[in-house]
């Protein structure tokens, strides 16, 4: 991770999405620890919780073999979380627009959505198999 950001917290999970609640405890935790608000809250409990539901499903292709590592940082001025999963990665730089109309109906393509939306910033490795969500406090 970048300087100024110290890591606070980590886990790995098995691809099974029977896991989910393991990760939302460690979200719990991690927003206790910086002191958010409940709004605040939903954003980074659904952001982050749509993360890991893409490395299980998307990127692990759901083999409980392989792992989703999550990773907690603190900053000065905020918070974030590292997801990364032990796929081949995407291509992230294009992404189709799920608000568009030939996309409005399709049930697959809003998370990066949804987490652009709820984060204050989001970045992919180049390879497209570790996406870091980043909040300001």
């Amino acid at each position: 991770m970048e300087e100024g950001f110290t890591l606070i917290d980590s886990l790995s999970i098995p691809s099974e999405l029977n896991n989910l609640p393991v990760v939302e405890s460690m979200i719990d935790k991690a927003c206790q620890t910086v002191g958010i608000d409940e709004d605040m809250y939903g954003n980074v409990l659904i952001a982050v919780t749509e993360a890991v539901n893409n490395a299980i499903i998307h990127g692990n292709l759901l083999h409980e073999s392989k792992e989703v590592k999550l990773e907690f940082y603190e900053t000065a001025d905020g918070f974030g979380f590292r997801i990364c999963d032990e796929g081949k990665g995407f291509d992230h730089s294009y992404l189709p627009d799920p608000t568009a109309p030939e996309n409005i109906e399709k049930e697959n393509g809003r998370g990066i959505f949804l987490m652009r939306n709820l984060a204050d910033e989001v970045r992919f490795n180049d390879q497209g198999n570790e996406v870091s969500v980043f909040f300001n406090k």
